[in-house]
This record gives C-alpha cells, structure tokens and sequence, in this order.
C-alpha cells in the first residue's frame, strides 16, 4: 500500500534561488505592482468621470483594466512575500482559490479582447449605424459576457484540480498557483485534465483568436478604401493600441502554454507566466496612455 497523507497546505517557492538579490527584486517587482495598480485604476477613474471618455471603446477598456487588477492583485502579494521570505505559506482552499480566479480572468480576456475587436469594426466598418447598434444595454451585455464565461467555464478545469491528490511534496516551485506546478505536484492521473485542456483551448483561445483576425482583416479593408490620409491614419489609430494588446496578451499565453510539460521546463514556464501575470497588466495602460490622444487629454484635464 503507498503511503499517502493529505496535502493541507503548499509553500510557493517563487524565486527560491535569489539568496542576496531578494531584497532588491522584492522592490522591484513591488514597484511594477503599484504601477500596475496606479495604471488600471487611473484608466478606470477617467473613463467614468471623463465626458470625452464615454464611449463603448473605453466602456470595454475599463474592463480590460478591471481584469488586470484582479490578475495582479491575485498573483503579486504572494509571489512578492515569497520573494521576501524565501518561500510563502499558501492553504489548500487559497491555492485554489488563486488558480480560479487567475484562469478565470485569464479566460475573460481570451473573450474581452474580440469583443474589443467587434467594437472596433463596427465603428470603422460601419460608422453611421455604430452609436445606434452600440447603445448602453448592448455594451453593458457584451462586457459582461465574457465575465460569466470566463467565471463559470472555468469551473471545468478548477473541479478536477482541486480533486487531485497531492502526497508527495507540497512546494510550488512557481511564482503563483497554475496548472503545470501543480500537476507536477499531484500523484493523481491528470490526464483527464490535460485533454480537457486541450479540448477547451478551441472555443477559449483559438475561437476568439480567429475572430480577431477575422475582424481586422475587414477593418484593414475598409481603411484601404478611405480616400483621404487623415481619415486612414485616424482609423489606424483607433486599432493600433488594441492590436498591440491583442498581440503580447495572445503572445505570450501562446509561449507558456505551448511549452511541453515534460522536461526542465518549469524554469522557461516561470519566466513567461512572470511576462503574463506581471508585465502584461502593466503594459496595457501604458500602451493606451502613450498612443491614445483622448486618454492624453483627459489626463491633463484631470492633473493641470
């Protein structure tokens, strides 16, 4: 008979081989946190008090800021106090808890980012029907889709991972909760888990990725036949913040789960899981800040 005690608790590990440059990356990645939080929530504030900012597009991007804070917010605090501390408690219920809502939100920006898109084309494809399609209860339903669906299909997955057996080491060697530490942890059969994986990254990832392709290719055809510059270079802006988030979002959720996860692979799935849950959140008003002339505007308004 294998011996087997239940796991009642986990210590993330983070970067358990800084030694002397902990202190130094704790600040560091501290300092990325409270951009990142200072960042969204600026982007969430103006575009509820700003006039100018009431439109669908930055309706959908306060909540594609909302979905950042909460990926930072889920992830950082631990991974910094493992940073500190070489290592941090987590409870079995928090584990899972953080693995929910980390692959629930990300799976709300997987369907936020064509809604985005759609908004995009109907704005540039259909410009004199785009304020009556595009009304109040219409964004308010479309922005919230992606919410359930990223909340309750997510629900496939967290089941059966928080039904695995853990009876051997209790160490994440990872930056946060995610599937591959904690299926290398598990003494389960996680194949049911994988396939399921694999059968829901179609309507999750690769769905929603064509439609955004899909759309741009009509949106980049309209702009072709704008007759004057101005008139494409101002099309042009409006999707070039998007398509930068669109790509390093996509980007690098293609990197890290497309790493086979077998192997010395841990290490290269830390370093892009750091780029996803850290980085990516911080980017993202960054990007909308520095290449959006009404953010610009609605930010000197509101601080000079």
């Amino acid at each position: 008979m294998e011996n087997r005690t239940k796991v009642t608790e986990f210590i993330l590990l983070g970067f358990g081989n800084l030694h002397s440059f902990s202190i130094a990356f704790f600040f560091f990645f501290l300092i990325i946190f409270l951009l990142t939080l200072m960042g969204n929530l600026l982007i969430i504030v103006l575009v509820s008090v700003n006039v100018q900012l009431q439109s669908p597009m930055y309706y959908f991007l306060s909540h594609l800021s909302a979905s950042d804070l909460v990926i930072a917010s889920n992830t950082l605090p631990n991974m910094l106090g493992a940073i500190l501390l070489g290592g941090k408690k987590m409870t079995y219920l928090g584990c899972i808890t953080q693995f929910y809502f980390f692959s629930g939100t990300t799976v709300t920006e997987c369907f936020l980012l064509p809604v985005m898109s759609y908004d995009r084309y109907l704005a540039i494809c259909n410009p004199l029907r785009y304020s009556c399609i595009m009304d109040l209860k219409y964004r308010i339903r479309l922005s919230l889709l992606p919410w359930v669906l990223g909340l309750t299909l997510n629900f496939v997955v967290v089941i059966p991972v928080a039904n695995f057996n853990y009876c051997h080491d209790n160490i994440i060697d990872h930056v946060y909760c995610d599937l591959l530490p904690l299926q290398k942890l598990s003494c389960s059969d996680t194949s049911i888990v994988e396939l399921e994986v694999f059968l829901f990254s179609m309507p999750i990832f690769i769905c929603p990725c064509g439609f955004i392709v899909g759309t741009y290719v009509y949106i980049f055809l309209t702009i072709v036949r704008i007759p004057t510059t101005t008139g494409k270079q101002k099309a042009l802006s409006t999707c070039s913040s998007h398509l930068m988030v669109v790509g390093t979002f996509y980007g690098t959720l293609t990197v890290k789960y497309m790493i086979p996860s077998t192997g010395n692979t841990l290490l290269m799935n830390k370093i892009v899981s750091l780029l996803h849950t850290v980085f990516t959140p911080l980017f993202n008003p960054i990007i909308y800040s520095l290449r959006n002339q009404d953010i610009k505007s609605a930010l000197k308004k509101s601080f000079l």
